[in-house]
């Protein structure tokens, strides 16, 4: 088996669980605050991680940050889109259950395989296409409301907004990664590291001016923004391993296995119902995955 798909299996996995501790945080943090959890108390993992696979050459990281223009520029985009993907998020939640806010956020692999095809002319093959448009249909059909209810527009637009930040967050973050002169592995920890420092501070900027009242609440929340924090890192080591290695778009297409993750936490964890449309969903799903797995 391909080293991306190892690496993205282990992220959906992780981005699952992080994302159903980010809905129980989110009851009691805003979403701004949300967002900080993950990479304020995700900082530590990442910056062991970097140390541990970079062992004595940390000079090395050092002049990554200082002497390439290109990967500055790539890698703070993507921290901000970032940013903006996870506010967009929790938002969401807020209007749809678990496990549908989650599938909004999934449209990010048709939005990264048009977007990487337009910017970046990371072109898919024909068979990659139709397994991602199959993966789509998938959540279009898993999104419909409730026979009689209205569409909740917001929450559609947060869910979309969020894929289309995870999207450029792919792109980017693939791009800063490509213009390091190191393994695959350490480009994308020297990536992440950067990413998470920055997407930091921003997150704390914010509060400190407009939110200083949430800092008290992450401190009565502690374990679950350590879980949150923990989970998000992990997830995120295999995300920017997984999209150095191969075309964002393919991998976002595997991630997608994040939405069956998301169904059995939604059933098992949110005693929420699974309805039919999702299972008809999930199969087209599956079937796009298999595709990515047997022909490409």
């Amino acid at each position: 088996m391909d080293a991306w798909i190892i690496f993205t299996l282990m992220a959906a996995f992780m981005q699952s669980i992080r994302t159903a501790g980010q809905k129980k945080i989110s009851v009691h943090l805003s979403p701004m605050a949300t967002t900080l959890v993950r990479y304020l108390f995700g900082l530590p993992v990442a910056v062991v991680y970097l140390l541990a696979i970079m062992r004595s050459d940390h000079e090395a990281v050092f002049l990554s940050y200082v002497n390439n223009a290109e990967f500055f520029i790539y890698a703070s985009l993507a921290s901000v889109a970032q940013i903006l993907a996870t506010f967009f998020l929790v938002k969401a939640m807020g209007f749809r259950n678990f496990a549908v806010a989650t599938i909004l956020s999934k449209t990010e692999a048709i939005q990264t395989a048009i977007f990487g095809a337009i910017f970046f002319s990371a072109f898919l093959s024909w068979l990659g296409w139709w397994s991602i448009m199959l993966g789509v249909a998938g959540i279009i059909v898993m999104s419909f409301p409730p026979m009689g209810a209205r569409p909740e527009l917001r929450g559609i637009s947060y869910g979309v907004l969020s894929g289309l930040g995870f999207a450029f967050t792919a792109l980017w973050l693939r791009q800063a990664s490509l213009s390091l002169d190191h393994t695959v592995i350490q480009s994308a920890a020297i990536t992440l590291v950067y990413t998470i420092i920055v997407q930091t501070i921003m997150c704390l900027i914010y509060l400190v001016i407009k939110e200083i009242s949430q800092f008290s609440l992450i401190k009565k929340h502690i374990p679950l923004a350590i879980f949150v924090g923990v989970t998000s890192a992990l997830g995120s080591v295999g995300w920017y391993t997984a999209m150095t290695y191969e075309n964002a778009a393919l991998v976002r297409s595997l991630g997608q296995i994040e939405i069956v993750f998301s169904l059995i936490i939604t059933y098992v964890f949110f005693n929420e119902k699974i309805e039919t449309k999702e299972y008809v969903g999930i199969s087209a799903i599956v079937v796009s995955i298999l595709i990515l797995l047997l022909f490409l």
